[in-house]
């Protein structure tokens, strides 16, 4: 059986997905346009970058003539489930409210979005547990110092 590889996208590879996420089809001119004046990037930057989401199977690209045409190959989507996924298998299962405590903490937020964020922490009311398991191997967090748990 065959290990499905997760797709690894860079800081600055996800500033060329959003623009081709939002356009559904881009050229490499009309993403450099987009991003010239957020990131001051040479051309040949942003060119590097389109290149190497090609390679990685992020960008599906079509030939127009002189022009290629660029369309994601992952949705916007999926990659975030993956990057939130991602986030929190690299944490301590004691950490993860913590952490979002901490994000919430940090964003900008409407009326309507800490409307929503409060109906969903109402619906988790519902299945919440008295205590989170740690999920780490022993020397991988501070459970046990911090909490008197062992680690699994």
């Amino acid at each position: 059986m065959q290990k499905e590889e997760k797709l690894e996208i860079t800081d600055s590879e996800w500033e060329v997905m959003r623009v081709v996420w939002t356009r559904k089809k881009a050229t490499s001119k009309e993403i450099i346009d987009v991003l010239q004046d957020k990131k001051d990037w040479k051309p040949a930057t942003t060119k590097t970058f389109i290149g190497r989401l090609v390679k990685k199977g992020a960008l599906n690209t079509e030939a127009s003539g002189k022009k290629f045409i660029y369309t994601a190959a992952v949705s916007e989507e999926d990659s975030l489930k993956s990057l939130k996924a991602g986030l929190f298998n690299h944490i301590c299962n004691t950490a993860v409210g913590k952490t979002i405590a901490d994000l919430i903490a940090e964003a900008t937020l409407s009326h309507d979005d800490i409307a929503m964020l409060e109906e969903v922490l109402q619906s988790k009311k519902k299945d919440a547990v008295e205590l989170i398991v740690c999920n780490c191997v022993p020397g991988q967090c501070h459970c046990k110092e911090n909490h008197d748990m062992d680690c699994h």
